[in-house]
């Protein structure tokens, strides 16, 4: 008779304790997420025949209203042709890649546009992000010296119309005025605050010292006095007069 050996009792998991720090990011990332725009995620549904893109959500109507709210139109027209256009953005080839349509959707619900102009800018700074990693990868891979300075260049306009846009998209928002915000003057006792421009003088008048007032310039008693000057046609006469001793 063969005796059983019973099945030793699998440990229970220790559950896994939150540190303090890891705590405060976790509160702030869940404040972070609700704070930012309600609109749903994007789902690409039917067969690789016919796709068909669509928003993931109960209701159809309240999920195009948040997709509006979060793009900054009122447009119904607006909404679904840059949806379209991310979709192409997004996707590679033929098929309709999910997750590269919702990182379009995703930039530029966090750039949070107020209204079409600059939701359009901020699709393009997602189409130009999606671009610019591509011709990164590119120049990881080159094997040649050709390669390499084609995928550089075509990288570095990238990159520099990235920066562009979003200089464009500063000066958009704020009108084009610079603001300058002066928080906190000291003058210390007996100085005097200036108000107003102030003009400062060239380096070389700056690095020499202050020097006494310049004497006057000395005459020499022995000069020859220039002869007058008769102007023909006219009786006036042009001469130097002579200093008196």
């Amino acid at each position: 008779m063969v005796k059983r050996i019973p099945p030793t009792p699998k440990e229970s998991k220790k559950q896994y304790q939150v540190t303090d720090r890891e705590r405060t990011a976790l509160r702030k990332q869940l404040g972070r997420i609700n704070a930012a725009p309600a609109a749903p995620r994007v789902k690409v549904d039917g067969n690789e025949e016919t796709p068909k893109i669509a928003l993931d959500h109960p209701d159809e109507r309240t999920a195009t209203t948040l997709l509006m709210e979060a793009l900054g139109t009122t447009d119904i027209d607006f909404a679904q042709t840059l949806l379209s256009q991310a979709a192409n953005v997004g996707s590679q080839g033929q098929k309709l890649d999910e997750t590269g349509i919702n990182f379009i959707i995703s930039v530029i619900k966090d750039i949070r546009p107020r209204d079409q102009l600059e939701a359009m800018l901020a699709a393009q700074m997602a189409a130009m992000h999606l671009a610019t990693m591509t011709f990164a990868g590119r120049l990881a891979y080159v094997e040649n010296i050709p390669q390499q300075d084609s995928a550089g260049n075509q990288l570095n306009k990238l990159a520099r119309t990235f920066a562009t846009q979003m200089e464009t998209l500063k000066r958009y928002r704020t009108g084009g005025e610079q603001k300058v915000t002066v928080q906190h003057v000291s003058v210390s006792e007996g100085g005097q605050a200036i108000v107003g421009n102030v003009t400062q003088s060239p380096a070389e008048s700056r690095s020499k010292p202050p020097t006494a007032a310049t004497p006057p310039a000395l005459t020499h008693d022995k000069t020859i006095p220039m002869p007058p000057v008769e102007a023909k046609g006219s009786p006036a006469k042009i001469g130097i007069k002579r200093k008196a001793k």
